[in-house]
């Protein structure tokens, strides 16, 4: 078997929201972010990630070796405690164009904020009847919380399907509303 020039390094974290598997591939074009992942979700992610990139997997050790996730873990703890709002650590979005358009659209929805899927198919040059659609490549996301999935909603305004599960989501928006709103905003 030839080596491989691609290298899947993970590691995992404890957070308010629970344990998250991280993950970065690192090759010639070096580091970046690829798996932000609930635990319960992470083995098939990371064998899907392995795959895909033809990559040899590597446990890190405490604290990481690779820059994107020692830096992914700094900006992960500074965002739990309500000091940063936008996520730098670099990220590999692997996925369709369709998919990556959506993926970037996320990233455009302001911290605190939320958007329907609707509004989001618009907002990638899509028309409103491409929600389903958007919804489903929302949630073949790999990158949650640095990717913001959880900022989408129904038209409505309700709390519509999530990966990590909707008390997750609606923790993590309360938890973006009340450091958006300041020390005495209270969370819906």
């Amino acid at each position: 078997m030839a080596a491989t020039d691609s290298t899947l390094t993970t590691t995992s974290i404890q957070s308010p929201v629970g344990e998250l598997t991280l993950a970065s591939i690192t090759d010639p074009d070096g580091p970046r972010v690829c798996l932000v992942e609930f635990g319960h979700r992470q083995g098939a992610a990371l064998d899907a990630l392995a795959t895909m990139f033809d990559a040899d997997v590597r446990p890190s050790v405490d604290p990481p070796e690779c820059p994107a996730l020692a830096l992914l873990i700094q900006e992960l703890q500074a965002y739990f405690v309500g000091d940063l709002k936008q996520f730098t650590v670099p990220l590999e979005l692997a996925g369709t164009a369709f998919q990556t358009a959506v993926w970037n659209g996320l990233l455009d929805i302001p911290y605190g904020q939320t958007l329907g899927y609707g509004d989001l198919a618009r907002a990638i040059g899509k028309d409103a009847g491409a929600s389903r659609a958007v919804g489903a490549a929302n949630g073949a996301n790999r990158l949650a919380i640095v990717v913001p999935c959880h900022r989408v909603v129904a038209a409505d305004g309700s709390l519509h399907g999530y990966g990590g599960g909707l008390d997750r989501k609606r923790w993590l928006l309360d938890h973006e509303r009340t450091v958006a709103g300041g020390l005495f905003a209270t969370a819906s």
